[in-house]
């Protein structure tokens, strides 16, 4: 019997959190993002993009994990398979790492949302990872 992460509920729930940030992410891109770095300086464009690729990285990482523990609840994939074959979440600096205040002042606070929701989200599912791991060692 395959060693799952947690109960199917909260998985179903982390999954539907990420899956609507997701969203609310493309959108923002799709839509406000242009508009919101128009109005920005050069050095705050530059922060901006910076943050923006944080944001894509944290999801990206994000959703793999969660579709991957998805097979795992399948009976698809083996949570030892999933570690095997890749590094520990806590391992990605770029996305681990927290954001400067100062340094996000001046971007827009709708933006600011989502870089910290992002944030929680990819700590609580770094968390998660860890302990499938010290189940599967």
């Amino acid at each position: 019997m395959p060693v799952t992460a947690a109960p199917t509920a909260f998985f179903n729930r982390t999954y539907d959190e990420a899956m609507s940030l997701l969203v609310e992410m493309r959108d923002y891109v799709a839509h406000a993002e242009p508009r919101d770095r128009a109005g920005l300086s050069p050095a705050e464009g530059v922060r901006f993009c910076c943050a923006t690729l944080r944001v894509t990285a944290r999801l990206t990482q994000i959703m793999a994990w969660l579709l991957a523990q998805r097979a795992v609840h399948a009976g698809e994939l083996s949570n030892a398979e999933i570690v095997a074959k890749n590094g520990p979440l806590a391992a990605i600096a770029v996305c681990m790492e927290g954001e400067d205040e100062a340094e996000l002042a001046g971007l827009p606070r709708y933006f600011r949302d989502l870089l910290d929701r992002s944030h929680r989200l990819y700590i609580r599912v770094a968390r998660l990872d860890e302990m499938v791991r010290r189940q599967s060692a």
